[in-house]
């Protein structure tokens, strides 16, 4: 019964192909706001089922997980609605959650704070998202070049937030990416390599992503940058989920 609710839990803490039902929910919800529940919501449950069944977890589900990361990854590498890369930037993210549930201090309230700190940029994301597509009428990479220039608050918004997802130092998800290092490292060097490919192919579809928002010729302004106190809450968001990755990052010391 235990194995069959870590198989269920496959399904929120995803892996492949169980991971397609929630990219097939994503992808035909048209509400940001429903996106954003989706996003918070979805791994916390399963957080939730993995932590009532508490066993260890085997191995082969840590390299299952590891592998769906790392065919998520990518696949977003070549996704160019930004929505559409959160979700699949989120479904490789959430399975590294897998190689922290093992760990011997993991209870649910830290397994929620790091799923929570993987999925609170990647809903900022659809919110600016939005704000593209407010502007542009779409969300797309390479419709638009030369946002560093003409939208200099819009773009550094996107930019610190990518950085968030793509687990840079001092946000949540490189203490959840740590921790999970920690915990696999002493056993498989195997996993632990696997686990840094995946990383690396975050930042590569991350900088693939500001690539094609910010980079290129500038055109003329025709739109509207985001507002400055808009961008203030941003920053104040961001300025939270720095604080709260640094304190993550201390319980690893």
């Amino acid at each position: 019964m235990s194995e069959i609710m870590l198989i269920i839990a496959g399904l929120f803490l995803p892996l492949f192909p169980m991971s397609m039902v929630f990219n097939g929910l994503f992808s035909r919800l048209g509400s940001p706001l429903l996106r954003i529940v989706l996003l918070l919501a979805w791994p916390l449950i399963g957080v939730a089922i993995v932590s009532s069944v508490g066993i260890e977890i085997p191995d082969w589900i840590m390299v299952w997980a590891l592998l769906t990361a790392i065919l998520y990854g990518f696949r977003a590498l070549v996704l160019r609605e930004v929505s559409l890369w959160a979700a699949f930037i989120a479904t490789s993210l959430w399975a590294v959650l897998w190689l922290v549930i093992d760990s011997n201090e993991a209870g649910f309230s830290l397994l929620a704070f790091f799923a929570l700190g993987f999925s609170v940029p990647l809903a900022l994301l659809v919110l600016l998202s939005g704000e593209l597509e407010k502007r542009f009428g779409a969300a797309y990479t390479g419709l638009y070049n030369g946002m560093a220039q003409s939208l200099p608050r819009l773009s550094w918004v996107i930019v610190i937030v990518v950085l968030a997802i793509i687990a840079t130092p001092t946000f949540p998800a490189f203490s959840a990416v740590m921790t999970a290092m920690l915990n696999i490292a002493h056993g498989s060097l195997t996993m632990a390599l696997m686990l840094a490919v995946a990383w690396f192919i975050w930042g590569w579809a991350g900088a693939r992503l500001i690539q094609g928002l910010l980079i290129g010729e500038e055109r003329e302004a025709a739109v509207a940058d985001m507002s400055s106190g808009k961008s203030w809450a941003y920053a104040a968001a961001l300025v939270a989920l720095i604080y709260y990755g640094v304190c993550m990052m201390g319980g690893l010391t």
